[in-house]
């Protein structure tokens, strides 16, 4: 009996446990999780119709934006690009008309993808070009050696007047316009060794280092007194050039005169001193010389008695 009844009793519980109605699960919100139902500050209350409005409202405004803007009709209206900043050359110039990597050579290459561009400093080296090419107005030092460069022009070297350095070692220069290095405001060092040149042009006074060793200047390829007024000379090399004298007068700058190779046959007494005033001293010039020359330089002790060393060469 007692069995029957607990039966009974379940089977009463079970089904109205059934019959209650199942709601959905409320997330409550932290503001209000603490509060009791009555305070809160409006009703949960809603009417179903206006809960369905609410849906269908809901519902068209949750679409997401990009796609709401893929219905628009609106055109679309793109930001102008920022216009790219006009390459400029060495020179700081710019590079319309000209090629972005300096001047047009004759090849029809701009110069500084011909050649190398470091700064302000230029190398053409070893190019077998046939002429110097137009380089950009800020070039301060210029090499072009070992080419096949035959004749220095007049305007080769117009308007740079930032250079300091040209060197054209190992050419085949045979000719040089007279004015082709005057016009030079800083030109210090102009190397011109081992090419056919038979005549020096004028050069400028700013010059502190000159060699053209290895050339055919033979006894007149250097005027009168063509060094008097370079007063910054320091090192003047004119080795293996057939010279049958020693170019006159030397600049009291002079350091350094190398003349080794060539044909001096006979040296005067005031050639680097004076012969009149024994207590001339020429203490820069260190550094003469003049081995490999048919000379005795014990022939004339006078001419280096105003110097710190003695000249290098023929004692016999």
């Amino acid at each position: 009996m007692q069995t029957f009844i607990n039966i009974f009793l379940g089977f009463f519980i079970f089904k109205s446990v059934g019959a209650a109605p199942i709601t959905d699960t409320v997330i409550y919100d932290s503001e209000f999780y603490d509060t009791p139902l009555g305070e809160l500050p409006h009703s949960f209350a809603y009417d179903e119709k206006e809960q369905s409005d609410q849906l269908e409202t809901e519902i068209g405004t949750v679409l997401p934006s990009i796609i709401q803007e893929s219905y628009s009709s609106a055109p679309l209206t793109e930001e102008p690009e920022e216009e790219a900043s006009t390459p400029k050359l060495i020179d700081g110039s710019s590079a319309q008309g000209s090629g972005v990597l300096g001047p047009q050579t004759r090849d029809g290459l701009p110069t500084c993808l011909l050649c190398t561009c470091l700064g302000t400093t230029v190398y053409c080296d070893d190019h077998e070009l046939d002429a110097v090419p137009p380089l950009p107005k800020k070039t301060t030092y210029f090499y072009s050696r070992y080419n096949r460069i035959r004749k220095i022009n007049r305007n080769d070297f117009a308007g740079l007047n930032n250079l300091k350095r040209i060197d054209l070692t190992a050419n085949i220069i045979s000719e040089i316009h007279e004015d082709a290095f005057r016009r030079l405001p800083q030109l210090e060092e102009l190397v011109l060794r081992d090419n056919r040149i038979r005549q020096l042009p004028e050069l400028p006074p700013t010059l502190t280092f000159i060699d053209v060793s290895k050339n055919r200047l033979g006894r007149k390829g250097i005027r009168n007194e063509a060094f008097k007024d370079l007063h910054e000379l320091q090192h003047l090399y004119i080795t293996d050039n057939n010279l049958d004298h020693i170019p006159l007068p030397l600049p009291e700058s002079l350091q350094a005169l190398h003349l080794q190779n060539n044909n001096i046959q006979e040296m005067h007494e005031d050639t680097f001193c004076r012969m009149k005033d024994f207590t001339y001293v020429r203490r820069a010039l260190e550094d003469i010389r003049l081995d490999g020359n048919p000379i005795n330089l014990s022939q004339t002790p006078y001419a280096y008695m105003c110097l710190p060393r003695l000249p290098v060469g023929n004692l016999i």
